[in-house]
This record gives C-alpha cells, structure tokens and sequence, in this order.
C-alpha cells in the first residue's frame, strides 16, 4: 500500500478499545468510528490475528 496512515491517525480510529483484540474486531471498530479507506485497508492487511495493545497495531502497519 503506497499510503500508510500514520500512527496517530490510525489510533483515532481505534480509541475505546480493549486489548488483546482481534484483528476482525479491530476493523469492525475503526469502521463504526467512520475510519477512511486507508486505514481499513491498513487494518485488512495487518498480520496476526490478535494484538495486545495499541503499539502491536501500530507496528504491524508500519511494517506492511
């Protein structure tokens, strides 16, 4: 993906949620707070199916 959203961004979308967390509860939570395209798309494409906390997510996305 040629646009990663950033760090902060990607946590805006992500506030309010308890970890561990799945990686389908992760996008079905970015989703209900209105998250663009590139964060979902970001989300989709994170491996792992859980993370512990939110510098595993931000982590896996950096790392795409």
């Amino acid at each position: 993906m040629a646009d990663t959203p950033n760090p902060i961004q990607m946590q805006k979308y992500l506030s309010g949620i308890d970890y561990p967390v799945s990686k389908d509860d992760l996008i079905a939570a970015a989703e209900d707070q209105g998250a663009p395209d590139d964060v979902i798309e970001a989300l989709q494409g994170l491996e792992g199916d859980s993370f512990d906390a939110p510098t595993a997510v931000s982590k896996g996305v950096a790392d795409e």
